[in-house]
C-alpha cells in the first residue's frame, strides 16, 4: 500500500477543498468510513503524510500496523495483554501527541477515548463501518456517545468506495445508456455526459479493460446546520437531507463525475455505491 496524494487518490478539487479543511483543524475527530476493502486505511495515512511536519507528533494504534511509517509513533493492539484501542490511546496521550489515529472505532470505550483526546486538544483520525457519512452521526449515538460531545468533537465524516477506473490505452467511446445515467443520478437529474467511454480490453489491462481505481467520495462538514440536527431526537433521513444542502455530494454523485470525466463507467459505480437517499 503506497502512500499517494490526494490527486492519485481520485480526490476532485471540491472533495479536495473539503477534506483539507476537515483535517488541517487542531483538534477535534475526523472520520472515514465504509465497507473492508474501501480504501480508508490508505486515505487515512496519505492524510496523516500531508498534514505531518516534523514539530507535529503523530501517533497511531493499529489492529494490525498495515504500514511501517518512521515518521508515525506506531503502535498495535494486543489482546492478550489487554492492549485494546481504548488502552493505546490512553497510553498515547500521556505521549504528548498532537494527531492520534485510531484504526477503527467499534465499541464505546474506544469513542469515549476518541472524543477525551479530542475534547483535551489533539486531532483525532478513524475509521467506522457505515454505508455513507451521515450514518456515522447516528452510529455514535447507538455506541452511546451523548449528542452533546459528538456537536463539541466531530468536525466531519467521509464515506469513500473504490471504484475500477478505465484503462486509458484502450477504452473507447460507447453508446449512452441514458437510462442507466438516470438511474445513477436520481434524484439530482444531472445532465447526461455528451460522451460515454466502455472498457475494450488491452494486454496493458490484461484483457479487462480496466487498470488501477479511484475513490469515490461523500464528505459531510460539520457545519451550524448539520450540528442542531445532532440531538436525542436525531433523523438520520433529515441529517442526510441538510447535508446535501450544506454542499455534500452523494457517493453516487461523485461517482457520476467521474464518469461524466471518462475515468470509468456507469456500472462500475453503480456496483460499488449505494442508492443515493432523498
Amino acid at each position: 500500500m503506497l502512500l499517494k496524494s490526494y490527486e492519485q487518490l481520485g480526490f476532485g478539487k471540491e472533495d479536495r477543498q473539503r477534506w483539507q479543511e476537515i483535517t488541517s483543524r487542531p483538534h477535534g475527530i475526523v472520520l472515514v468510513t465504509g465497507p473492508t476493502g474501501s480504501g480508508k486505511t490508505t486515505t487515512l495515512y496519505s492524510t496523516l503524510k500531508q498534514i505531518a511536519s516534523p514539530e507535529l507528533n503523530v501517533c497511531t494504534i493499529e489492529d494490525p500496523i498495515e504500514m511501517v511509517e518512521p515518521a508515525f509513533n506506531q503502535m498495535q493492539v494486543q489482546t492478550n495483554i489487554d492492549l485494546t484501542f481504548a488502552a493505546g490511546v490512553r497510553a498515547l496521550l500521556r505521549q504528548d501527541p498532537d494527531i492520534i489515529m485510531i484504526g477503527e472505532i467499534r465499541d464505546l470505550e474506544t469513542a469515549e477515548m476518541a472524543v477525551q483526546a479530542a475534547l483535551t486538544g489533539h486531532l483525532v483520525l478513524s475509521t467506522l463501518h457505515t454505508n455513507d457519512a451521515p450514518s456515522a452521526i447516528t452510529r455514535m449515538m447507538e455506541l452511546g456517545i451523548p449528542p452533546y460531545l459528538i456537536r463539541a468533537t466531530v468536525l466531519g465524516v467521509m464515506a469513500q468506495r473504490l471504484a475500477r477506473t478505465l484503462c486509458p490505452h484502450c477504452k473507447a467511446p460507447g453508446p449512452a445508456d441514458e437510462q442507466a445515467w438516470q438511474t445513477l443520478t436520481r434524484p439530482w437529474k444531472a445532465p447526461v455526459p455528451k460522451q460515454f467511454y466502455q472498457p475494450v480490453g488491452c494486454l496493458e489491462c490484461r484483457n479487462t479493460g480496466y487498470l488501477g481505481r479511484a475513490g469515490v467520495y461523500e464528505i459531510m462538514t460539520l457545519s451550524g446546520t448539520l450540528l442542531r440536527q445532532i440531538t436525542d431526537h436525531c433523523e438520520l433521513e433529515q441529517l442526510r437531507l441538510d447535508a446535501y444542502k450544506e454542499g455534500m455530494k452523494s457517493l453516487r454523485l461523485s461517482g457520476a463525475q467521474k464518469v461524466a470525466a471518462g475515468q470509468t463507467t456507469v456500472e462500475e459505480i453503480l456496483r460499488v455505491t449505494p442508492e443515493s437517499q432523498r
